[in-house]
């Protein structure tokens, strides 16, 4: 057997999922669903594949022996377990994520690049280290999102980072705090109260300066007669859009100009940031708009200031609309592409009564039966990102000291992260990612993965000559700004035992997968799995 005949059986096989479905399973759906339950590893393997990144070896007897209640109220209260010593090490040695957006303004930002006035080499070394800055984001999300035991809190992440999406390549700013607004505005609230993540995403100045509210402010005119400044209604338009109500959610273009008119000062002041202040946001007062308003039918009365936009993301929070718009969507990402009606009319009522808890509503999506249907097992299609992941989950390789070749397999997947430029964040649904271009970059990857063809264990080109230049550049010296660098020794491009993976997977294939692996060498047997159909979905 050649390794073109394993890369013809891998098309193959995913060859039938482009034609018509999920090959081999679509069949093992309907075989559970013609049960009333499903088996106890079976329905390990489907908790993991939903409110994880999939199985890790030993993880589904772990679900199996402590049962699939305890695992979800396990995963529902991350605070309960305990991070790997090795993961908090190299977490630890991420420095800029450890820095306020102000410190890292000036240390990195526009300062820094007006201190290097014109010197071509201080320029490009500030332009190096605000990638940097970026790429230690970058490592940190893809770390947490393999090794974390906290998958569910992984999960939610990834899932509120793409509702409240902000695009990393927007200007130096948009490098720098990409990384502090998933910490300080999306992690600390993704299974907490809606309420307290909308308002965390609405005055972070990575959001700000994402959707230009930090320009908002009421028209005036200068000493001159010059107009400045301007009502912006960009944010004003996708915090109900998207972040709430829904495009379907009753709102009007006139409740657009209101709401952008009450959010009107909210900002962060440049020169502020630089002399350190923190938090970064600030309301402005002289910059809002304090004219009386109408906002989905409710008046706002001339003279109000910050109390304005509190009221107004108050009454977005507590919208049946909301309810609607984000029941659907949980629904959607954990049981299937459409989901049924009346589970997520349930979900908004759950929503409702606990005051926007998303703790409580996801206890009430993973107790209901459309959740637990055997025929949801497989329905839907993995992100790029949940590809990549699950990928190196189930590999049980040691934990990667390079995720360079992985940002790489994500940028060639269409899912580069934290780089969605539109407010839409990625979508999690298969039309959006189920095509012939996109499976063959899955198969490229599978069969490098497979191979050990990945250098996941070396240094990145450039990372040394990186850590050397840093360390001549006027920054704060707790910062390490060479994203990457890591102390052990290279060790040799690893292949996964497949015999391992089959193991971590639970050995559930079909019937076209099994032939395949029963055909193949050993050697070639972990990249034919990474390009099953089965490992495609979840």
């Amino acid at each position: 057997m050649t390794f073109n005949r394993h890369r013809w059986i891998s098309y193959s096989l995913v060859g039938s999922l482009l034609a018509g479905g999920v090959g081999g399973t679509a069949a093992a759906s309907s075989e559970r669903s013609q049960h009333v339950q499903w088996s106890a590893q079976q329905k390990a393997e489907y908790l993991l594949n939903r409110l994880a990144y999939g199985p890790a070896p030993g993880d589904i007897d772990r679900v199996i022996q402590m049962g699939p209640e305890a695992y979800i109220a396990e995963q529902l209260h991350p605070e309960t377990l305990a991070q790997p010593a090795e993961l908090e090490q190299r977490l630890a040695r991420l420095d800029s994520l450890k820095a306020s957006p102000s410190e890292l303004f000036t240390s990195f930002g526009p300062p820094a690049r007006k201190a290097a006035k014109d010197d071509d080499a201080a320029i490009k070394q500030v332009q190096q280290n605000q990638n940097d800055v970026a790429d230690q984001a970058r490592e940190a999300r893809l770390l947490q999102a393999i090794y974390s035991p906290a998958q569910l809190q992984e999960v939610m992440v990834d899932f509120w980072f793409n509702h409240f999406n902000v695009f990393i390549d927007k200007g130096p700013e948009g490098k720098l705090w990409t990384g502090a607004y998933e910490r300080d505005a999306i992690r600390p609230y993704a299974l907490g109260r809606f309420r307290d993540l909308l308002g965390a995403t609405a005055k972070h100045p990575a959001m700000l300066f994402y959707l230009d509210n930090w320009q908002s402010s009421v028209a005036s005119v200068d000493k001159n007669g010059n107009p400045r400044g301007g009502i912006n209604e960009n944010y004003a338009r996708e915090v109900m859009e998207l972040h709430t109500l829904g495009v379907d959610g009753g709102y009007t273009q006139k409740d657009v100009t209101e709401l952008a008119r009450i959010l009107s000062g909210w900002t962060f002041v440049p020169k502020d940031l630089e002399a350190g202040v923190d938090p970064a946001f600030e309301f402005i007062d002289k910059k809002h708009d304090a004219g009386s308003k109408l906002f989905l039918g409710k008046t706002f009365a001339a003279g109000g200031g910050i109390d304005e936009g509190e009221r107004a993301l108050d009454m977005l929070a507590q919208s049946p609309a909301t309810a609607h718009h984000l029941a659907y969507q949980l629904a959607q990402y954990f049981v299937d592409d459409q989901p049924p009606a009346h589970l997520v009319d349930r979900l908004a009522q759950r929503y409702l009564k606990t005051d926007g808890d998303i703790r409580e509503v996801l206890a009430t999506l993973f107790k209901s039966p459309e959740f637990l249907d055997p025929a949801n097992a497989g329905k839907k299609f993995k992100t790029p990102f949940e590809y990549v992941v699950s990928s190196l989950r189930a590999s049980g390789l040691p934990m990667v000291t390079n995720v360079r070749p992985l940002l790489n397999a994500l940028r060639q997947n269409g899912e580069p992260l934290y780089a969605c430029l539109t407010p839409d964040g990625y979508k999690n649904t298969e039309d959006a990612w189920l095509n012939p271009d996109a499976m063959i970059y899955r198969l490229n990857f599978a069969n490098a993965l497979g191979n050990g063809a990945l250098p996941l264990w070396q240094s990145p080109p450039g990372a040394d000559a990186q850590a050397s230049n840093a360390s001549n550049a006027a920054m704060p010296a707790r910062m390490l700004p060479a994203a990457n660098v890591i102390a052990p020794a290279p060790i040799k491009p690893l292949p996964p035992d497949p015999f391992v993976m089959e193991a971590a997977l639970g050995n559930n294939f079909s019937l076209n997968t099994t032939e395949a692996l029963a055909d193949a060498r050993p050697q070639l047997r972990a990249g034919l799995i990474l390009g099953s159909p089965e490992f495609m979905r979840r």
